[in-house]
């Protein structure tokens, strides 16, 4: 048995979910995958991968194996390219997963890297929720607010604070609120996911902190529902104002309470720790740092302060 083939074929299973699509990323024959993988699991004495006519998924003992294979295969291939000089010519496969409602401020940053360096395949993947890097084989992600507790290393691309915002038809209809206090008569689109949920912290202009009461009859995780909705005058929306720059600039949207000050944030690149970056890794990172520094009027729009 070739112990590197069928450790790498095992990675690309677990990585692409299934025998085929690995067999197609490694050029080779889905029969070959599937007969390495066999040999690996009985060199090793157990069952690395749980097999239906559906789907492939790890077991836990195939969970841990290949967080450590995965880990070994990475560190073999920065070795590689140190030898090699790859170091100033990335080549290879990328993958990057990237919160949705970043995607427009990384696209221009993605399509000068292809541009830069044709050598490089970018896999660009876009969600809502932070995701387990390690197990899904990526490189990189880009991420709104940095993760409560987490192994990866953090790097912080810009700072934000959230905007309170409405459209001005919803002024028309409801009284304007003076203070956090008063939140809690208004309607408020909500987004899924938020690290405050339904208590949301102010400070007063006298720097006291306040908290306020949100409730709404709207919760999503839909950018584009909660842009629509705001523009309709449905709600107040609590929001990172790099989403809504353009409908500030308008006048679609106007913010409120700018008196009052809210927690600061931040937008994080976010990668398992490893002694030494990879080149496509670390040139992707620094293009990254130089977009946002470009960028940061609309990561944080003065009038949202």
């Amino acid at each position: 048995m070739d112990r590197f083939a069928s450790i790498t074929a095992f990675v690309r299973v677990a990585q692409n979910g299934g025998f085929s699509a690995a067999a197609r990323s490694l050029s080779v024959s889905t029969t070959t995958i599937s007969d390495q993988v066999q040999a690996l699991e009985n060199a090793l004495g157990v069952r690395l991968l749980n097999r239906t006519t559906r789907r492939v998924s790890l077991t836990e003992i195939g969970r841990d194996y290949y967080e450590r294979c995965s880990q070994i295969l990475h560190e073999l291939a920065e070795a590689d390219e140190v030898a090699s000089a790859l170091q100033v010519t990335p080549r290879g496969r990328l993958r990057v997963y990237c919160h949705h409602a970043l995607s427009r401020f990384i696209a221009l940053t993605a399509t000068r890297f292809l541009g830069d360096y044709p050598e490089v395949s970018l896999d660009f993947l876009t969600g809502d929720a932070m995701i387990d890097l390690v197990q899904e084989g990526f490189d990189l992600a880009i991420m709104p607010v940095s993760p409560p507790e987490s192994t990866l290393i953090k790097r912080t691309l810009a700072k934000w604070h959230y905007l309170l915002c409405c459209a001005p038809a919803y002024l028309e209809t409801h009284p304007a609120p003076r203070s956090p206090a008063d939140l809690a008569d208004h309607n408020f689109l909500l987004y899924a996911y938020s690290a405050f949920g339904s208590q949301f912290p102010f400070i007063d202009p006298a720097g006291n902190p306040v908290t306020a009461r949100l409730s709404g009859n709207l919760t999503t995780t839909s950018i584009a529902v909660m842009r629509r909705a705001a523009l309709a005058g449905l709600g107040l929306w609590l929001c990172p104002p790099h989403i809504v720059s353009d409908l500030l600039d308008s006048g679609a949207l106007v913010p409120l309470l700018t008196d009052y000050d809210r927690p600061e944030m931040e937008i994080v690149a976010l990668y398992p720790h490893r002694r030494q970056l990879s080149a496509k890794v670390r040139l992707f990172l620094d293009m990254l740092i130089d977009q946002f520094a470009k960028e940061q009027r609309w990561v944080d729009v003065s009038s949202a302060r």
